[in-house]
């Protein structure tokens, strides 16, 4: 399987969502297919390609933002049948662009996954799930948290389909007549039903990397009879997964786009008998081809490049279109300058798309915040009124600037800017936050355009937020626990959870109660959140984590005047346990501390001597991995910093809940840190 350049399969559409473009069947066996793609413009695009160049083979009116596309028909049949949805409503195109079919689902909510089969109809809003049978309801679903995605699994043992929902908590909820099961406790952004030769679930860790996954789809791209995988992921990266004899998957190929792919499948489009995996990209709207054809090698210095005439006339047809695109740039110019002279002449505001993206890294408890803009990006401005850190991320190639900024007045603990390349539409950034600190981090967002115009996005900082949810706790940990009673809702209780922790979903819980379970990404402690009307009960092995929501939720319950029994039961081991649980963290921080300052020492003494043979083995060992221990030093920043934090605020929450104010002796706790030992520590937090 080659790693072949992509290339471009079509004219430029309008940003697209997830999972909108589709291959349709081939007419032939060695016929090449038409490509179906759907955009936030309302516009539904069908073309081919024929001797290299795009051919339209329909486009639809633009109208309401189109979601979803998914392809149909009768059962047994070719499925060609185009279905799209935009809001609740459902449109149906045969292959030649007819509109045949329009149908109101009449939910509440726009819908954001579709599955069609036969007659069947299945669609999905944020917590709903409905199934239509010839356009008439038949049953419906109201999920626990948001749902990603819809896919139905058939087989001659079942007497119907059966729909398996992935949901935002890591769960696919597989549905029957009157009973959910649960199953795979992963976190699916794209779901898909595989062959028969594919095992689901083999690759699940094997995935794991820094995109996200938009988009998924199997296809033998090596013509073996075993069907391939094929991931599109958030940062651009397209991935070809097989499958090895002992049915491990292996990674095939993989190539980086500069913007995120949002479809992806596996056909024939370009070129008859050559198999393509086919993604769509999200910012600009691309379609692009990554093809299995041996490409003649590229020329190397010196060397003369020869292009076919076709080849040739390609280029040529591209650059005369370049030249009329800049003429026509440079007339709309001059045509803005003039008008904007004049004393009736309105300044229109560009409007431009942002998809942006915060979430929660468990790996290194950072937030990747991801923009993606249709045009270029000019600058970033970032402003926090709570403290954060900015780590490093490869990728990014902007250069940043830091201003001074007063906190006390102005609320202001972080003021930066961001400088982009020319053509940067994508930008990634991580910033890691300190529990128990809550806010609202802000980005400025102005792009390269006239006028200059700006767009601002706010993401909370919430008071627990290197929490992520889990399935469930270690109940062997010594855990202490804190209770609410007061005259509150069920809403209420549950708006305050969501206003304190990440990944809890805003809709309240269908029921009379809930229980989320939670870990720190950061230390690995735990909570359990137990809650009803009138009563909450929360668990967790960290004082500190007790200490916080303590804090919050008297503050949440006072401002709407309401008045709360608050008791809790502290139990003395689990300062120990987490002392414990954060000692092979610290220790390693104040090695590599301890490494990074020696480096620039060793490094002059190589110099005098010549060589770094008389050095023990230790300090070679530093000097070899200094590049490396530079790299990792500078991606965490304050780490250690952090780590002091949290065993301050410990120290200080131990004894708060004892009714004693120990500030004063947290000079020695810090004197006890800079000479670190975990037995000197324990004993510390017993004696004081």
């Amino acid at each position: 399987f080659g790693c072949h350049s992509s290339h471009s399969l079509s004219p430029q559409v309008g940003v697209t969502s997830q999972k909108t473009m589709r291959l349709l069947p081939a007419m032939g066996k060695k016929a090449t297919q038409k490509v179906a793609i759907a955009d936030h413009d309302g516009v539904l695009t069908c073309f081919g390609m024929k001797k290299g160049e795009a051919v339209p083979v329909f486009k639809t009116l633009p109208g309401p933002k189109i979601s979803r596309l998914d392809l149909g028909g009768a059962v047994g049949t070719p499925q060609e049948k185009i279905f799209v949805c935009s809001g609740s409503e459902v449109r149906g195109f045969t292959k030649k662009g007819k509109q045949f079919l329009t149908f109101e689902a009449n939910l509440t909510e726009s819908i954001n996954a579709m599955h069609v089969s036969g007659a069947d109809l299945f669609v999905c809003a944020s917590y709903i799930y409905n199934h239509y049978c010839d356009c008439k309801d038949q049953d419906y679903y109201l999920s626990g948290d948001k749902i990603n995605d819809i896919t139905c699994l058939s087989t001659e043992k079942l007497p119907h389909l059966v729909p398996v929902l992935a949901c935002q908590d890591r769960v696919l909820r597989v549905l029957q007549v009157h009973q959910t099961h649960f199953l795979y406790p992963f976190r699916f952004n794209a779901l898909f039903s595989p062959r028969p030769s594919v095992r689901l679930g083999a690759v699940q860790q094997r995935w794991r990397r820094v995109g996200c996954i938009l988009c998924i789809d199997t296809y033998d791209i090596l013509g073996d009879g075993v069907s391939d995988i094929l991931v599109g992921r958030d940062d651009g990266t397209v991935e070809v997964f097989g499958l090895d004899s002992s049915g491990e998957p292996t990674s095939r190929f993989e190539h980086v786009l500069s913007e995120s792919v949002t479809s992806v499948q596996g056909g024939c489009v370009g070129k008859e008998g050559y198999d393509e995996g086919i993604p769509a990209s999200l910012s600009s709207g691309w379609v692009t081809g990554l093809t299995t054809e041996a490409l003649k090698a590229e020329a190397g210095p010196g060397d003369e490049v020869k292009m076919s005439k076709e080849t040739q006339s390609k280029v040529a047809a591209l650059r005369a279109e370049l030249e009329q695109l800049q003429v026509k740039v440079l007339q709309g110019r001059e045509k803005y300058q003039q008008s904007s002279q004049s004393s009736t002449a309105v300044s229109a505001v560009p409007v431009f798309s942002i998809n942006d993206k915060f979430t929660l890294c468990q790996d290194d408890a950072s937030y990747s915040l991801t923009l993606e803009v249709q045009t270029a990006i000019d600058n970033l401005l970032l402003q926090s009124d709570v403290p954060i850190d900015l780590l490093d991320v490869d990728k990014n190639s902007a250069v940043v600037s830091f201003s001074e900024c007063d906190s006390e007045p102005n609320g202001n603990f972080l003021l930066a800017t961001y400088r982009c390349q020319a053509n940067t539409t994508r930008l990634e950034l991580k910033v890691r936050s300190i529990e128990g600190q809550y806010g609202t981090l802000q980005a400025y967002i102005t792009p390269r355009l006239q006028p200059k115009t700006c767009q601002v996005r706010q993401y909370q900082i919430k008071p627990l937020s290197l929490h992520q949810r889990t399935h469930s706790i270690d109940q062997d940990r010594p855990m202490n626990r804190l209770s609410l009673v007061g005259q509150f809702s069920f809403a209420e209780i549950h708006s305050w959870v969501v206003f304190c922790l990440p990944e809890v979903p805003e809709k309240t819980p269908a029921g009379d109660s809930i229980t989320f379970h939670f870990h720190n990404t950061f230390l690995g402690t735990q909570l359990e959140a137990s809650y009803c009307k009138g009563e909450g009960h929360f668990r967790s092995d960290n004082i500190s984590t007790i200490s916080i929501l303590s804090d919050v939720l008297s503050k949440e319950a006072t401002k709407r005047k309401i008045n709360l029994n608050i008791s809790y039961d502290i139990n003395d081991e689990s300062v120990s346990h987490t002392l414990k649980m954060i000692h092979p963290k610290l220790e390693y921080q104040l090695l590599l501390a301890k490494k990074v300052q020696l480096i620039d020492a060793l490094k002059e003494l190589q110099v005098h001597e010549g060589n770094a043979d008389f050095l023990i083995p230790e300090y070679r060992n530093i000097l070899d991995e200094s590049a490396h221990l530079l790299e990792e030093y500078k991606k965490q920043p304050a780490h250690l910093e952090r780590l002091y934090g949290m065993i301050t605020d410990l120290f200080i929450d131990k004894f708060k809940f004892k009714g004693q104010n120990v500030k004063t002796k947290v000079s020695s706790l810090l004197e006890i840190l800079d000479n670190y030992d975990l037995t000197s520590l324990l004993n510390f937090f017993v004696e004081a």
